[in-house]
Parts: C-alpha cells; structure tokens; sequence
C-alpha cells in the first residue's frame, strides 16, 4: 500500500533539524530535478566537508560549523536554471514540511541572492508530495517587492536607452 501523497504549496516553511533551524522559507520546483540549500563557506579539508549554512545576513545563520565525514557527502555537477554547468557537494539533511519528515540530498549552493535559501525539487517530492500552488506560504510581500523592483530597473533601462 502506498503512503498518502501531502499536499503542499508553491512554498512553504521548513524544519530542518540536523540544522537547528525551523520555518525556514522554501520554494518548491517541480521543474528542478535537485534539492539545494544555501551554502555560505564550504571547504574540503582532510577528507572532511566543512560547510556553514545560510550566512550573517539571514536570520537562519548560527555561525556553526557542520563537519561531513567523507562518505556523508559526494560531488556532483549541475545544470543551474540559466544551463550553466557547475560543480556542487551534495549532502543528505532531514526536512520537516507540512508535518512530514523527509531524509533528503540536498546541493550546496549560494542562494544569497534568492528570496528562499531552499528548494525542493522533484527527486524529493516524488511518492511523498503532490503540489497545490494555491495553497502553501509564500513570501507574497517580499516577493511583490522584488517584482516591482525589478519592473522600475526595467522601466529605467529602457529610458537609458532612448537616450
């Protein structure tokens, strides 16, 4: 018998306890194949991956200094959403979303610049989630923000062009 699909939305607010963090915003991407969390300092030394997630900036920074033994973590290579290749560590962390607690591989990646410091994709929702994007908690203002933002660099631009 398989195990009851949870619903969720287009974002969502996660636990992630071998962090020692909770509500954290995630986006999730049915169009990404990968799981990725933001990635702050990551550093391979003495067949040990050192990494700190999030970084000073985000409310979800400790400063603590996780420690992967050399078989809890690999490299892989990825497509990011622009098709650039890039070369990612890849670890297994345990998400809590909407009640339900996934152990998952995650990339290490700087989302510094990306309004949710973690994305979900297929490979962790596939037989566990089925997604409503009516439903879930995105950052709405947040994101209004940045679109407006964005639409007056764009409003600018094209008034430096008519120059």
């Amino acid at each position: 018998m398989q195990k009851e699909l949870t619903i969720i939305g287009r974002a969502e607010r996660a636990d992630i306890s071998d962090l020692g963090v909770s509500g954290v915003p995630v986006k999730i991407d049915t169009g990404a194949d990968a799981c990725s969390i933001w990635a702050h300092a990551t550093e391979v030394r003495e067949g040990k991956l050192h990494v700190i997630f999030f970084d000073e900036t985000s409310k979800f920074y400790t400063g603590k200094e996780h420690v992967f033994k050399n078989d809890e973590f690999t490299v892989t290579r990825v497509a990011n959403s622009f098709g650039q290749r890039e070369i990612r560590y890849k670890v297994k962390l345990v998400i809590r979303i909407n009640g339900r607690k996934i152990r998952g591989t995650f990339t290490l990646s700087d989302r510094s610049t990306k309004l949710y410091p973690v994305l979900i994709g297929r490979s962790l929702l596939h037989n566990k989630f089925l997604v409503d994007v009516s439903k879930g908690k995105p950052l709405v203002s947040l994101e209004k923000e940045r679109a407006e933002k964005l639409r007056l660099d764009l409003m600018k631009m094209q008034g430096d062009a008519d120059k």
